[in-house]
């Protein structure tokens, strides 16, 4: 029995490391457009979105729910397997992050846990049904519906906005867009809060399931909520600079408008899942809605590039971490010591991803609109980047060209002036 509560402990403490880099890899969903905006100082985005992360793990169970109970059969499950699952997730993140992509916390911990629960028992211990329906279909889903829903918003936005003539006023406008992203993006942290710190939630009541504390079926427990949120706002504050760096420029140029139509579809579609149970990807949302509000603005050109790259790490995502679950399953198998040397593994790994992200480092302020490694090269426009300009282009928010044209006025016997021209 006190080896059984010692595991427990040791798994639940992995648990909140894990939410820890949920918060840090993440941050840039919420926060990365507001600075690369300037809307917000790069500090102060992240301690906004650090307590909105907290005020957001309080707010819903469903996805803990859908966590606990729904992907992995809890009958005969072991302690280990949770472990396990942890350790493929934890190092998956912490490498998307040392190449500053912005992966799926969420796949990566679905993908640890489903290929350590296939180690342990095999397939029948994994809700097939549960995972196309909540976990497959919206990582497909999520990015789309916010990418299509920021192009529209960005292209109404613009539309809206084209009437605007006069420097003063553009910058009054400037001014009015960047306070609504602002509120935009403590939605996109507050929802953030509801849906992955829901997740670490999911996997401690699995563990304390499977330790035989809690029935099947149970809610997560009080302390577990508190534990959850303060661990991912923790992370959350530390700022994950890399990853707010690529989204924020690497993907396209934002303006103000761009920014706020994105972060308020992105919002939309994560409270909405929320609500639902759907346990989607943040990261996959808001990049979605990047992407979308940058083939929004006329003129604008989404590095495809960076974008590649990133579709590639969200496919990896999920076999990746099952890989590594799996293996680090396979040997906790063997006793005690597989705990152990799965656990030093884990150390070690960590430890050296770390070494290495300090050979560049990138701090807040490699990220602020000014700085000299905000905006990577410009890559031209790509052909879907082009076919959708094509498509009724919106108006910009320059101010329209001056459409007065200069005639000559008619002969007449007046003698002053008679080559003074008439402006119509």
């Amino acid at each position: 029995m006190e080896h059984i509560t010692l595991l427990l402990a040791i798994v639940i403490v992995t648990a909140l490391v894990f939410d820890f880099t949920n918060g840090f890899h993440d941050t840039a969903n919420a926060m990365a457009t507001t600075i690369s905006t300037g809307a917000l100082k790069p500090k102060t985005a992240v301690a906004m979105s650090a307590v909105l992360n907290l005020v957001g793990a309080f707010l819903s169970v469903e996805v803990a729910k859908t966590i606990s109970g729904g992907i992995i059969n809890e009958d005969g499950l072991r302690t280990e397997v949770i472990f396990a699952a942890l350790v493929g997730a934890i190092l998956w993140n912490l490498l998307t992050w040392l190449v500053g992509l912005p992966s799926s916390s969420s796949h990566a911990l679905f993908g640890g846990l489903i290929g350590a629960a296939v180690m342990s028992a095999g397939w029948s211990s994994v809700d097939g049904g549960t995972v196309v329906t909540k976990v497959l279909l919206p990582a497909v889903a999520a990015p789309i519906v916010a990418g299509v829903a920021a192009l529209l918003a960005t292209r109404l936005t613009y539309r809206i906005g084209g009437r605007i003539q006069g420097e003063a006023q553009e910058k009054a406008t400037a001014k009015g867009y960047r306070a609504g992203q602002i509120a935009s993006a403590g939605l996109v942290s507050l929802a953030h809060g509801t849906n992955d710190a829901q997740k670490t939630m999911g996997i401690i009541t699995l563990a304390l399931v499977t330790g035989g504390v809690l029935s099947p079926g149970s809610n997560p427990p009080v302390w577990v909520i508190v534990s959850a949120g303060l661990a991912i706002a923790m992370g959350t504050y530390l700022g994950g600079w890399r990853i707010i760096r690529t989204m924020g420029s690497g993907l396209t140029e934002l303006k103000p408008p761009q920014g706020f139509a994105a972060q308020t579809s992105a919002a939309t579609v994560i409270l909405a899942s929320s609500h639902l149970g759907f346990s989607l990807s943040t990261t996959q949302s808001c990049s979605g809605a990047v992407m979308g509000a940058g083939l929004g603005r006329q003129g604008g050109v989404v590095r495809w590039s960076t974008a590649t790259r990133m579709f590639v790490a969200w496919g990896l995502t999920l076999p990746a971490a099952g890989l590594v679950g799996a293996g680090a399953e396979f040997v906790t198998k063997q006793g005690t010591w597989g705990v152990v040397v799965v656990a030093a593994l884990l150390v070690a790994g960590s430890g050296a991803i770390w070494a290495l992200s300090r050979r560049k480092p990138v701090g807040h302020d490699d990220v602020a609109p000014s700085g000299a490694q905000s905006a990577p090269d410009a890559e031209p426009a790509g052909v879907v980047t082009t076919a959708i300009a094509a498509v009724s282009p919106p108006p910009t928010l320059a101010a329209q060209p001056d459409l007065s044209a200069t005639l000559p006025s008619p002969a007449a016997p007046v003698a002053a002036d008679p080559a003074r021209p008439a402006t119509v």
